[in-house]
């Protein structure tokens, strides 16, 4: 017999067998795939992706600099002006991104 015929009969033996290769097993692979398993069996939505919300501020995203109860203004003077800052009480400014203005 020579290599060429007995060349077919071993690759249609391999392909029947898989390969060789170790079966398939049902345990996950990842964590990822952990967490996605265990989620579905508790009855927890796995949609994939997590809709986190907008823009969470009032106003233009691009000009929002300062920030009063939410809504947005360019300048200090704005968002101070927005605050009411009367009598002994000053107006400052923490943080930023936008940074929250308040009386003190």
């Amino acid at each position: 017999m020579s290599l060429r015929s007995v060349l077919p009969a071993l690759v249609v033996v391999m392909v029947a067998l898989g390969c060789g290769g170790p079966p398939p097993s049902s345990e996950p692979t990842t964590a990822k795939e952990k967490q996605r398993r265990e989620a579905k069996a508790n009855g927890e939505e796995t949609s994939g992706s997590k809709n986190w919300g907008g823009w969470r501020y009032k106003g233009e995203r691009n000009t929002c600099f300062y920030s009063v109860g939410g809504r947005c203004f360019k300048t200090e003077a704005a968002a101070c002006n927005v605050a009411k800052c009367g009598g002994k009480k000053k107006c400052t400014s923490t943080g930023g991104g936008p940074a929250i203005v308040a009386c003190k």
